[in-house]
């Protein structure tokens, strides 16, 4: 018998109705569009509206990825959500999307991973996947990060925002298609660089969102390129035979900085900060949706997901769509 690998077989994204550009924060704190693009990049995100939640953009995102893969709820075994602003402490947000698709079946759980969690959660499925313990997975990064910014930091507030991503993977055997290689690392000893200054078990609050914005481009830059150098080696490949890059989609000059020193040409990247801005978790599945879709990701190319997340917590997987 020939091994089992994890085959993406659907991508789907949702965005909150409100997009909100660097002029209309502007008008909120002391900014401006011309500081905010030649820093990050950025020129507009969305931000979810009261009713717009974690679970209700996870749900659409994820029907999304069923009608692309043309499945429905009775197909899929395993739901993750990797989320860092979940609706309620617990049950899982996993959970209740599994409950508003009509999944009746499987194990649903959070993954949490900050900005990483999409790639960590994309690692886990597949260890279910080639195990045989789960045959059809989704995997979903969500987040309502507009929920927990300090809306007076004008040095963070600018860079979040909202949505959702999902992909749809199958346990296939045989063929070239599917996740090839992942590599993940964390190292708690940087928490105080990218955290949130509460929770319900120290503050009893949710806190809001605190970074040191010098020190995580460093290290963003200068460290987590092992976890990209690493998976290329597991899967015997280098960066030339690369597709495309997608990479969390935190800051433009982070991305095009780690690309040049991997030697991924600026081409590869498939870049949607401009648009979004930094969506932790839904970043990755955010931007590979819109490659798939506009005809850039097509079968058979080699593509590179790349994240780091608070903590810090970092990965990188390769997979073969």
């Amino acid at each position: 018998m020939s091994a089992l690998r994890s085959v993406v077989l659907g991508t789907g994204s949702c965005l909150p109705e409100r997009a909100v550009t660097n002029a209309m924060l502007a008008e909120r704190v002391e900014t401006s569009d011309e500081w905010i693009v030649q820093r990050t990049g950025i020129r507009q995100r969305h931000i979810a509206a009261p009713h717009e939640t974690t679970v209700t953009l996870g749900t659409r995102a994820a029907q999304a990825a069923l009608d692309a893969a043309g499945l429905g709820p009775d197909a899929i075994d395993l739901v993750i959500c990797a989320t860092s602003t979940p609706d309620h402490t617990f049950p899982a947000t996993a959970t209740e999307i599994q409950a508003a698709l009509g999944i009746g079946q499987g194990a649903a759980f959070d993954l949490q991973a900050v900005c990483a969690g999409f790639v960590f959660g994309v690692t886990t499925a597949d260890k279910f996947l080639v195990t045989g313990a789960a045959q059809r997975a989704l995997v979903i990064g969500a987040e309502t990060f507009s929920r927990i910014v300090d809306w007076e930091d004008r040095t963070t507030c600018v860079l979040f925002g909202d949505g959702a991503g999902a992909v749809v993977l199958e346990a296939r055997e045989g063929g070239e298609r599917g996740v090839l290689s992942a590599a993940l690392r964390s190292d708690g000893r940087y928490r105080d660089k990218l955290y949130v200054d509460g929770g319900p078990g120290s503050t009893g609050a949710v806190g809001h969102l605190r970074m040191e914005g010098k020190d995580v481009f460093r290290f963003a830059v200068g460290q987590v390129t092992d976890v990209i150098v690493d998976a290329f080696a597991k899967a015997g490949v280098t960066a030339d035979d690369l597709d495309w890059f997608v990479p969390h989609q935190a800051n433009r000059r982070i991305i095009e900085a780690s690309a040049d020193k991997l030697g991924i040409a600026r081409e590869k990247i498939v870049m949607t900060v401009d648009r979004h801005g930094n969506t932790s978790a839904a970043s990755i599945p955010l931007a590979l949706d819109v490659a798939v879709r506009d005809g850039r990701i097509k079968p058979g190319d080699l593509v590179m997901i790349e994240a780091i997340g608070g903590g810090f917590s970092w990965g990188a997987a390769l997979l073969r769509w």
